[in-house]
């Protein structure tokens, strides 16, 4: 479980609140099922950050169910802490690498897997999804094994994880700003970061809404054009541009509450979550 702290720790009791509706606004969405995670770096020790234990994320409802991670190994703080997730590394790595990063999530999307393994490109669609940019990052786990690796497509080690991280950054830069919001795993899912809670939660469910949008014009398109045929005067689907999608991702930053609150609304009128922290 969570290190203790003090019972005025206001700063703290708010984080493992979001950190629990966050993890319910993920699995209403579907963007979480059974699997996936998400993290957050502990308000007061950076050099920490904080998970669940192991189970489903819809399941979460206490501080109970949190435990408390080092960045730099993602071993628990408290050696007695329950078993926690497998992929941890996935959290501990892009943390590591970077420090203006205080949130992550990883998600099996069915609608984003196809993405990392057809060869499309995975770019914004729609302005909700600015912050993918012009494109997204595949990652092959594949082609970082080793002799003796189990061959299960998880990221279950620091090696793994830092493979992974680089991703977010720029080819050939050891850059401490992320130049992705967003890598996808090839076979897999995808992994998002972001400034906090608030703003990961965000662009993960407009992550898949963005691959079901751009699913939906690609069909539309094959339908109404025939495949491999260009409309008249056309060049195919029109994606925003570089300039296009900086705009949409400031106006996310700023107004990333108004959908929080009611994806808050949202949980709390169901009968399936509980949050008590």
């Amino acid at each position: 479980m969570a290190t203790s702290s003090p019972a005025n720790d206001v700063l703290l009791q708010q984080t493992y609140r979001d950190f629990i509706s966050g993890c319910h606004i993920l699995h209403y969405h579907r963007v979480l099922d059974a699997y996936g995670h998400l993290s957050v770096r502990h308000p007061h020790y950076p050099d920490r950050f904080i998970m669940s234990r192991y189970i489903a994320p819809a399941t979460i409802a206490s501080e109970r169910d949190l435990v408390e991670y080092y960045v730099e190994n993602a071993e628990p703080v408290d050696p007695n802490s329950p078993k926690g997730y497998s992929e941890r590394c996935i959290h501990s790595e892009v943390l590591k690498r970077f420090p203006d990063v205080n949130a992550v999530i990883h998600s099996h999307s069915e609608a984003v897997v196809p993405y990392s393994i057809s060869g499309v490109p995975f770019q914004a669609a729609f302005h909700m999804a600015g912050f993918l940019g012009v494109q997204t990052p595949v990652f092959d786990v594949g082609k970082h094994y080793e002799p003796g690796d189990k061959k299960d497509m998880l990221i279950s080690n620091t090696r793994f994880g830092a493979a992974l991280a680089s991703c977010f950054g720029t080819e050939g830069q050891e850059s401490n700003e992320p130049a992705h919001a967003v890598v996808l795993m090839r076979g897999h899912g995808f992994t998002v970061q972001g400034p906090s809670i608030m703003d990961v939660v965000l662009r993960a469910v407009y992550t898949q809404q963005n691959a079901g949008i751009q699913t939906t014009a690609l069909l539309t398109r094959a339908a109404h054009f025939g495949p491999g045929q260009q409309a008249s005067g056309g060049s195919g689907i029109v994606y925003l541009s570089e300039e296009e999608t900086e705009g949409p991702t400031d106006m996310a930053r700023r107004s990333a509450n108004r959908p929080w609150r009611l994806w808050l609304r949202e949980v709390k009128a169901q009968g399936l979550y509980d949050n008590m922290a």
